[in-house]
């Protein structure tokens, strides 16, 4: 009887110690809620930290939801559906001048040029921006960063957006790659990995990039509340430290290894056009290699967002991004 006692109590024992242990190591793991704006090719470094579980090196287990706009991941954040929002930086500043009390703060920049390339219906072999005068151009959303980016370089190379060509906004984003391909406008201003997939069906030929024309901005920026990232300091600089690990990973690596990590992300496509759009990116520089958000950059969004009509009121860097974090990771 002493005996059964003794093996029982020290596997009693054995179970008070482990159980607690157990449950140290799970509470390690913390859940995190992530809204990207949309499911691009333009954010694989983001696909990278999954797939390649940097978040979980960080004890980070991260829920990634696509929310399908810009307005509906600033929802996301500001009712706290979401923790962290991937979403361009233009809407922050949006939200700031609405008088939010609790401002979204941009902490780690993801791409750093425009996502959109310019493509004619004609092949063109001396491709100049005067060709577009007279011509049907099908822009983007009004408001929206491409939209903005593109009226911008427009005027950047003499073309007033208004008076020098036809230019269709009454067609809803989804639909724009097909009404260009049903015959509608000469040029049109598209996304990849649909600006490639025209040029493979013949349907159009990319002549310009827009990110290349307007220089470095905070596209795609991940961003959080003010009071989330007082109150998750840790977590903020762990998330940061993992995206940081996959913009190095994929900066060193080639675009056909990156294409093969992210292909689960886009099981739709070949992955011989997600290598052909991560090359295309990686090219221009439209993948940031560190999340550090400078001032030259800011101020440039706002000079776009300004030159479009669409700035409400100037914002300094310091107000609307933190850098502290980025560059304590970068340490």
């Amino acid at each position: 009887m002493k005996k059964w006692f003794k093996a029982g109590f020290a596997l009693f024992m054995v179970a008070v110690l482990i159980i607690p242990l157990a449950a140290c190591g799970q509470d390690k793991v913390q859940t995190l809620k992530v809204a990207e704006v949309t499911r691009s090719i333009f954010y694989a470094p983001q696909y990278v930290a999954l797939e390649k579980g940097f978040f979980e090196d960080e004890g980070l287990e991260v829920e990634l939801t696509t929310t399908w706009g810009g307005d509906k991941t600033m929802t996301a954040v500001l009712s706290n559906a979401a923790d962290i929002g991937l979403v361009g930086s233009e809407t922050s500043i949006y939200v700031y001048a609405q008088g939010s009390n609790d401002p979204v703060i941009n902490f780690a920049q993801l791409t750093q040029t425009d996502g959109t390339f310019l493509v004619s219906r004609e092949k063109i072999d001396d491709f100049s921006w005067d060709q577009l005068k007279g011509a049907t151009y099908l822009g983007q959303r009004t408001g929206g960063m491409p939209q903005m980016v593109g009226e911008f370089v427009l005027k950047k190379h003499g073309i007033d957006p208004k008076a020098d060509l036809e230019m269709i906004q009454n067609i809803d984003y989804a639909n724009i790659p097909n009404a260009f391909a049903s015959g509608t406008g000469d040029f049109v201003q598209l996304f990849e990995p649909q600006a490639s997939m025209f040029e493979l069906e013949g349907i159009g030929h990319i002549v310009a990039s827009f990110g290349t024309e307007s220089g470095h901005v905070p596209y795609t920026t991940f961003m959080a509340k003010q009071s989330y990232m007082k109150k998750n300091p840790e977590t903020i600089e762990k998330f940061t430290r993992a995206i940081h690990k996959a913009q190095k990973w994929v900066d060193s690596h080639s675009a056909k290894e990156t294409a093969e990590v992210i292909q689960p992300f886009f099981k739709d496509t070949d992955l011989s056009l997600i290598e052909t759009v991560v090359d295309r990116y990686k090219s221009q520089g439209s993948y940031a290699t560190d999340p550090i958000l400078d001032e030259e950059e800011w101020n440039n969004l706002q000079d776009i967002m300004d030159e479009a009509g669409e700035l409400p009121e100037e914002v300094s860097h310091d107000t609307l991004v933190n850098t502290e974090v980025a560059e304590d990771v970068m340490k």
